[in-house]
């Protein structure tokens, strides 16, 4: 099976994104800010349309396009919170949020989500990670706190372009710190008694968790 034309095959079977939100995209990359992948969206919408989230936190807001483009398809009581510390794209986002429309349901929480997400209160349906790599299992203990029973923890960019799957003295000595973390994020996601863990070798990876009440906490432990 030729995985490039499949991938191409699946692309062309996507939903249309709306102009407005394209446009935001094609901005973003002509810039060489990353943004999500289409694989990456279609398991949001997926997500968000069956979910219908009233509240979504992010962490990793880059230029606001994920945001945008959740709140594209949650409920339109549903709030956001996102946060970003890379001072440069937050004009940006902020731009985006504003020219779209969305200001009154997204929320730029600006800084180190280290010291900003204790500081939150729960519970919120769905959290999207999109920060540092090498930060997602420091942020863990606080998306567990902050998320809701039968709420929905997906995790961005978790193969790292399959470097994951080397030993990590094949990967480039500078990326040596960021492969075992997210070794031990995808261990402890796949063994906390608290969360059911899929993932899912699509795009760059990507994991969802639901959040387990404690009786089923109880159950799987």
């Amino acid at each position: 099976m030729d995985a490039e034309r499949l991938r191409v095959f699946l692309h062309s079977m996507e939903e249309d994104i709306p102009s407005w939100l394209a446009d935001v995209k094609r901005r973003a990359r002509e810039a060489g800010v990353p943004v999500i992948r289409t694989e990456a969206e279609s398991l949001l919408r997926f997500l968000i349309r069956t979910k219908r989230p009233s509240s979504i936190l992010e962490v990793g807001t880059g230029v606001g396009y994920s945001a945008l483009f959740m709140s594209e398809y949650m409920p339109e009581v549903g709030r956001i919170t996102t946060v970003e510390k890379y001072e440069k794209r937050i004009p940006e986002a902020k731009r985006n949020f504003r020219e779209s429309g969305r200001e009154a349901r997204i929320t730029l929480l600006e800084g180190d989500a280290a010291q900003l997400l204790p500081a939150l209160e729960p519970s919120f349906d769905l959290i999207f990670m999109d920060a540092a790599k090498g930060q997602y299992l420091h942020f863990l203990p606080e998306m567990l706190r902050l998320l809701c029973p039968g709420g929905l923890l997906v995790s961005d960019n978790v193969l790292r372009d399959g470097d994951i799957l080397e030993s990590r003295y094949a990967v480039r000595r500078r990326d040596r710190t960021i492969h075992a973390r997210m070794r031990e994020y995808l261990y402890a996601l796949k063994h906390d008694p608290r969360l059911e863990t899929l993932i899912l070798p699509m795009g760059d990876g990507m994991t969802v968790s639901v959040r387990l009440g404690e009786d089923a906490e109880k159950w799987k432990a």
